[in-house]
């Protein structure tokens, strides 16, 4: 007797964390809106909120997302705020809020598992669902978990459902924002070959680049290519598995446990900071993120044996030291000590622009424990020439 046919979804959140940040600023729906940095809302005596323009951020980084109204513009996440500055002066600036994000992606997922326990997270705002073995039609099946993730959080996703993963998540960004597409494998003809080959999770713009050179664009013509060519050019393995890919084919699971080999924290400082003249704000943040991977720990239900730090400097060059313990542990002074021997191993004669503190080493904890809150202690940074 032949096995059922894989029904896979792939549910993706909608401009994830604009959406989260639009519950607490409602009047900001429907308009141009940024997600960068940490400058906050002004109150006005009011009551109302004034918000920061793009065209007034002073200062470096990246958009980390944007709302549909903003995109439409050309401003995208990972793209630097002064260029995306150039293209919508007037949209408005959001901080960043990462707490509040892992919140509702807790919340989406609970509701999710509600209705079907077979997720593979993917990340913050997306999870992979086989929908293969539950009782009901598709169509139902996939609206009853859009209506479980609004009821839940209040906002709205994108789902695809088609025999695979690779299909599911091409569908999921078909019909966006709050979209559901429907896919069998007949389908793909109509649906998929005519998408340019970027579409398929796993080409990125580099691949894109070579195919482009040898007159490939759409995915249709990555299914007629000659395998001879493409191996000529990828190699053997690749080019096999862009054909498979190009025609729908892809066997890869739902993998609904998997373990984590590290966990950390890092931040990007809004200025490069001096190790000497910005000590105290250098201190505080670092001991923060050894508080905060110390937390993650504990919620996963972690030890780490291996703490290490990254500090990228000013010039963009980047070092990272580890040091492994004599045993496991997720008590935040261990860690703190810990990554402060590792910062003692490195130059510290330049300004910093990112710093950044990671757990690894990871064994399982069937009593995670809790942190007392007391104090970590100074920073101790010294490198050679002295300390800071």
């Amino acid at each position: 007797m032949n096995a059922p046919q894989r029904r896979i979804a792939h549910l993706d959140m909608d401009a994830f964390y604009a959406s989260v940040e639009l519950l607490r600023y409602p009047e900001l729906r429907g308009l141009p809106v940024v997600i960068a940095g940490r400058r906050q809302p002004e109150t006005q005596p009011d009551g109302s909120r004034q918000f920061a323009r793009l065209r007034d951020y002073a200062g470096r980084g990246v958009i980390t997302t944007s709302t549909y109204e903003a995109r439409a513009l050309g401003v995208h996440s990972g793209m630097g705020i002064m260029k995306a500055a150039r293209l919508a002066p007037q949209a408005l600036l959001l901080p960043v809020d990462f707490d509040a994000y892992r919140r509702y992606s807790r919340l989406f997922k609970a509701a999710v598992a509600g209705i079907a326990p077979g997720i593979e997270d993917r990340g913050i705002d997306e999870i992979y669902i086989d929908l293969t073995d539950l009782p009901g039609d598709t169509l139902g099946l996939a609206q009853r978990i859009k209506q479980a993730v609004r009821e839940a959080t209040g906002l709205s996703c994108s789902i695809g459902v088609a025999p695979n993963k690779l299909l599911s998540k091409i569908c999921s960004d078909l019909e966006k924002p709050d979209g559901l597409t429907l896919l069998d494998t007949e389908d793909i003809p109509d649906r998929i070959w005519p998408l340019p080959v970027r579409k398929i999770n796993g080409i990125g713009p580099k691949a894109a680049e070579r195919l482009a050179a040898l007159g490939i664009t759409t995915i249709a013509e990555l299914a007629r290519a000659e395998p001879a060519v493409l191996q000529a050019h990828f190699g053997a393995n690749t080019a096999a598995w862009l054909h498979r890919a190009a025609n729908g084919i892809d066997e890869h699971p739902v993998v609904t446990r998997s373990e984590p080999k590290s966990i950390s924290r890092e931040t990007t400082f809004e200025r490069d900071l001096h190790p000497r003249r910005d000590r105290d704000a250098l201190s505080e943040i670092f001991t923060a993120l050894c508080a905060r991977v110390a937390q993650d720990l504990q919620r996963k239900g972690y030890l780490g044996r291996t703490i290490g730090i990254k500090l990228r400097y000013e010039d963009f060059s980047t070092v990272t030291r580890d040091l492994t313990l004599p045993g496991p542990t997720a008590d935040p002074a261990a860690i703190r000590r810990a990554a402060g021997e590792c910062l003692r191993r490195v130059p510290l004669d330049r300004k910093l622009r990112l710093l950044g503190v990671r757990a690894a080493a990871l064994t399982s904890s069937k009593a995670p424990q809790t942190t007392d809150g007391s104090s970590q202690g100074e920073l101790p940074l010294a490198g050679p020439g002295g300390g800071l």
